[in-house]
């Protein structure tokens, strides 16, 4: 959308082929509803890619404010937050996908719905895409159909297939950005208590990533923005440790702990507090350590069923600078489909507006 919308306010004619009903769906569900649209630490160290060069390149050309300017272009007002995630002021996507419909309906966009692309072949100078009820020419074709993550959004990873029939590979796949799984024992008593916490994740005693943020105890495992962040650089058989009061030395956690199943009243969540003198046995050091450094063994992610991003896809290296194919000339690419994955925070929404203007550009 954001593509269709930079291209036709060049005055090129647009066609944008939607695979489900209705655009926009996966946009509206983004920032747990609230829309985070970028984030003002936009930098290509928050992101995993095969060329991470072309990442900051990329980048380079289309700042966070860009991504405002772009954004308020079409109406609204975007905000950033005390952690510099930008949200529209209303603190609603699907107001978002909103906007960008109402701008694309503006700029006389033709829109087809329901139209899953099966076929892509380049005929002479231009381009056929055919699905079960058509099929349009084009001089150009950018491919944004996303990766495997949500596939109740249409992005099932069928998309791929188009690119290797011009001979683009697709690197290995995995979800990011998804909740983490462990022994349902190890979380027996927790589900549904919330922390501000310190997370790590450990592989073979090292530290491979550390943050702070929201973790959320579920049935099987943990979830909440710092698990979101984690699981990007977490695999199965690598221990997490939680920090349930990262703000607090192990001087001033001594100090303030009492004796009996009532010492930790106003230091951590009630229920939290039962289970951990529990597992403590009531033994005031065992208790300190499991404050400070609570251990949870990682068996694996929920898939990409659940998971918000899509880690590998059509390499960069394959592209040009301005993600044109350097396999087929005028076969473009933008968003998720490609190897690139940002952190949790408005990472991912930014790389879908920085790769549309880079192919923007492109086709000037």
């Amino acid at each position: 959308m954001a593509c269709a919308v930079m291209l036709a306010r060049t005055k090129k004619q647009v066609v944008l082929l939607e695979r489900g009903g209705r655009l926009g769906r996966k946009l509206a569900a983004t920032g747990n509803g609230q829309g985070n649209v970028t984030n003002v630490r936009i930098a290509a160290e928050h992101y995993t890619s095969d060329d991470p060069q072309k990442v900051a390149k990329v980048l380079a050309r289309f700042s966070w404010e860009d991504a405002v300017r772009f954004l308020e272009g079409m109406g609204g007002i975007f905000l950033p937050d005390g952690r510099g995630r930008v949200y529209p002021a209303g603190r609603q996507a699907s107001a978002v996908t909103d906007l960008f419909r109402r701008e694309l309906a503006r700029l006389g966009v033709e829109t087809i719905t329901d139209a899953r692309v099966t076929s892509l072949q380049k005929r002479g100078a231009a381009f056929a895409a055919a699905w079960a009820e058509g099929e349009v020419r084009a001089d150009a074709v950018v491919l944004a159909a996303g990766g495997c993550a949500a596939p109740n959004f249409g992005t099932d990873g069928t998309a791929y297939a188009l690119a290797e029939a011009f001979g683009h590979t697709v690197t290995p796949l995995s979800p990011v950005l998804v909740r983490l799984r462990t022994s349902p024992d190890a979380v027996r008593g927790l589900r549904g208590i919330r922390v501000d916490a310190g997370l790590k994740v450990l592989r073979g005693g090292k530290a491979r990533f550390s943050c702070r943020g929201d973790v959320l105890f579920t049935e099987n495992g943990v979830s909440g923005d710092a698990v979101f962040r984690a699981s990007s650089y977490a695999e199965a058989g690598d221990t997490l440790l939680i920090d349930f009061l990262p703000e607090v030395g192990q001087d001033r956690l001594s100090a303030a702990l009492k004796e009996g199943e009532d010492g930790l009243l106003c230091i951590v969540n009630n229920g939290l507090a039962r289970q951990l003198y529990a597992r403590a046995g009531g033994e005031r050091g065992r208790l300190l350590s499991l404050l400070k450094a609570f251990p949870l063994t990682v068996t694996g992610t929920l898939g990409f069923a659940e998971a918000q991003v899509t880690r590998g896809g059509i390499p960069l290296k394959e592209t040009d600078g301005d993600l044109m194919s350097k396999l087929c000339g005028g076969l473009y690419f933008a968003g998720e489909i490609l190897n690139v994955d940002g952190a949790c925070g408005g990472y991912n929404l930014h790389w879908a507006w920085a790769s549309a203007n880079a192919v923007k550009e492109g086709l000037r």
